[in-house]
């Protein structure tokens, strides 16, 4: 497995990650899992392949507490642990009594003594973040922390957060049929030295090319509810997939390793963190690490699925609200 560097002063990282989200969430995604000895062992296999950057989150279930136990009895040293804080079911939470409340409970429930990135996973609008970011701070000092993240941070923000503590990275949604980061946010990270983490990089499951219907998900599964899974939009982002798994044939790769080639190619301070619960899936995704795009590949995706081609908004709107703020 490749490794990438976090911004100018980050930690290197595996080239892909593992998002765990679905570790510990079992009514958003279907396919998450229940059993504690099933997501130790994924996470296990996950080290063992050299993915060694592994993104979770208090709101996540009990996905922390699952992380701690399969890295017991491991070299700590040679994982990277990134959790966030700061965001309820629609709510958001950036005072500085609360990231500490939060802070200690994660590290409880990861067992360790320093997180390596924690992020505020979304901005409070009531809380100036140069207040949030201080106590961030704070707890670097201290040696609970070792780098500061942000989530879904707008341009303004990463600016100021970034003058009263430097910001390891910014993750937020990319992929081939998210691409909104170019414009604005992926200038201002190079321009001040911040990584890049992208979330939901095959496009929340879409752009692996493993559903031909929104029934083909399970009836609790948040996505049915998601608008790009809905009506026309569900055909018409079904019509890019298909594009994608036809030059993922000719490439000899799954979509999946497409779609994540893909992000790796837009530059080497941009990390995926693809998530999944199926250990085949996960040995799929890191071997994305070693598809190589040419150029001429480049453009061939670029005109099957150009920049703004997926139909539908990111999130219903009350999860638009807490984007890019």
């Amino acid at each position: 497995m490749q490794k990438r560097t976090l911004g100018r002063q980050g930690p290197s990282v595996s080239a892909i990650g593992l998002g765990c989200m679905s570790l510990g969430i079992a009514d958003v995604y279907s396919s998450s899992i229940r059993d504690d000895d099933a997501a130790v062992a994924l996470i296990h296999r996950a080290l063992d392949l050299g993915v060694n950057f592994l993104d979770t989150a208090e709101i996540y279930g009990d996905s922390e507490v699952k992380v701690g136990k399969a890295l017991a009895g491991r070299r700590r040293q040679d994982v990277v642990i990134a959790t966030k804080f700061g965001v309820g079911k629609d709510v958001t939470d950036g005072r500085p009594d609360s990231m500490r409340r939060s802070l200690e409970q994660s590290l409880r429930r990861l067992g360790v003594d320093t997180i390596d990135l924690y992020y505020q996973h979304r901005m409070d609008p009531a809380v100036p973040i140069e207040e949030t970011v201080g106590a961030l701070a704070d707890q670097v000092r201290a040696g609970e922390i070792r780098y500061i993240g942000l989530s879904e941070a707008a341009p303004a923000t990463i600016r100021r957060a970034h003058a009263v503590h430097p910001i390891t990275a910014l993750q937020t949604e990319y992929s081939l049929w998210s691409r909104d980061p170019e414009d604005q946010i992926l200038p201002t990270v190079r321009e001040l030295g911040i990584g890049f983490v992208a979330y939901s990089p095959l496009g929340r499951g879409f752009l692996a090319g493993r559903w031909k219907r929104v029934e083909d998900l399970a009836p609790g599964d948040w996505r049915r509810n998601n608008p790009r899974f809905q009506g026309e939009n569900f055909a018409r982002n079904l019509a890019v997939a298909e594009q994608v798994r036809g030059l993922a044939r000719e490439k000899g790769c799954t979509p999946a390793q497409l779609a994540l080639a893909w992000v790796l190619a837009q530059g080497e301070d941009i990390v995926p963190i693809p998530g999944t619960s199926d250990p085949a899936r996960l040995e799929e995704n890191a071997a994305a690490a070693g598809v190589k795009l040419s150029a001429a590949d480049l453009q061939r995706i670029e005109e099957a699925a150009p920049k703004g081609v997926v139909a539908g908004a990111r999130y219903a709107p009350e999860g638009e609200k807490l984007l890019n703020r």
